[in-house]
């Protein structure tokens, strides 16, 4: 497939701020329970700013990728049967108990209303998760995505980014979560890590359904292709291809393998250390620039089987 960016920076920049709204509400979890003390109102309110400004972000970029942007609200009218759809109305739900739970501490709320809209928060935060995997988990012909490893691996992505983002948020607002953040966040780190290397592994051996035999109906074992049929290029020869070497994916593999995991670590590491958030906001950066170079190689790596059709061009 060729990656859209403007999918691949919705889907990035929407993730870390759903993780950032997770961190924050298990902050105030942990301090009801008595874990720490409680972080001041600015902290979560300021911090709910910081998420809300993600998520709008990642919704202004979507709009990039639509035909007819002014016919955007029609995308939600297939809410029964289509995981966009769904999408569509979680990621605004979740943007008003985001704003909600912000401005509840900013006018310093009881405490049992701020955790029922942490609540609601964190269950619209889940729920998108789902949906955004979802769309590409469900298309069936695209072995690729057809995985529940695609849904964790959008979830696992999203808390690893939004938790590291929350260290560099707590170190710079309640330098005494920094211990914890960053425990929470390598956790998820490692695990995003195990399955995203698990994807890998179950896409290298993967075996089309279709071949370039079933493509055209015939059985003969050696069919070679010589032209697509056209003089040049077509809307199918664009959209559902790269068109890039097996080199460039190779490197871009182990470019986002190196970026979203052990060098954010080591910063992570040194940051929580000295409690610096200036290092673990670098560190945010970096592993962001790997996302978007992971979220560009999941969109590549799937192969349309209607490139059986258009595999050279005379």
């Amino acid at each position: 497939m060729r990656p859209a960016f403007s999918v691949i920076f919705l889907t990035t920049l929407i993730g870390a701020g759903q993780g950032l709204f997770i961190a924050l509400y298990m902050a105030e979890l942990g301090a009801l329970l008595g874990l720490w003390t409680m972080p001041p109102g600015l902290y979560f309110a300021l911090g709910c700013v910081l998420s809300l400004a993600f998520l709008a972000a990642g919704l202004l970029a979507s709009f990039f990728h639509l035909g007819r942007p002014e016919r955007a609200w029609r995308s939600a009218a297939m809410w029964r049967t289509s995981w966009l759809s769904r999408e569509v109305i979680a990621l605004p739900a979740f943007m008003a108990a985001v704003a909600a739970f912000g401005l509840a501490h900013y006018l310093r709320g009881a405490a049992s209303l701020t955790l029922a809209l942490g609540a609601a928060g964190l269950t619209l935060a889940l729920l998108l998760f789902i949906c955004t995997g979802m769309i590409y988990a469900c298309i069936q012909f695209l072995q690729e995505w057809h995985t529940p490893l695609t849904v964790i691996n959008y979830t696992l992505f999203g808390c690893a980014s939004g938790f590291l983002l929350g260290t560099a948020w707590a170190a710079a607002q309640a330098p005494a979560l920094i211990g914890v953040s960053a425990l929470w966040t390598a956790g998820f780190t490692l695990c995003a890590l195990l399955t995203r290397l698990a994807s890998l592994a179950r896409n290298a051996r993967i075996r089309p359904k279709s071949t370039i035999q079933t493509a055209i109906g015939v059985k003969h074992p050696r069919i070679a292709q010589k032209s697509e049929g056209f003089m040049g290029g077509s809307f199918n020869t664009r959209e559902f291809f790269h068109a890039r070497s097996f080199a460039w994916l190779r490197g871009v593999k182990w470019t986002f393998l190196l970026l979203v995991f052990p060098l954010p670590l080591a910063l992570l590491a040194a940051g929580a250390a000295y409690a610096s958030w200036p290092l673990l906001a670098a560190a945010f950066a970096l592993q962001y620039l790997g996302l978007l170079a992971e979220r560009w190689y999941f969109f590549a790596q799937a192969r349309h089987p209607q490139n059986l059709y258009y595999q050279a061009i005379s």
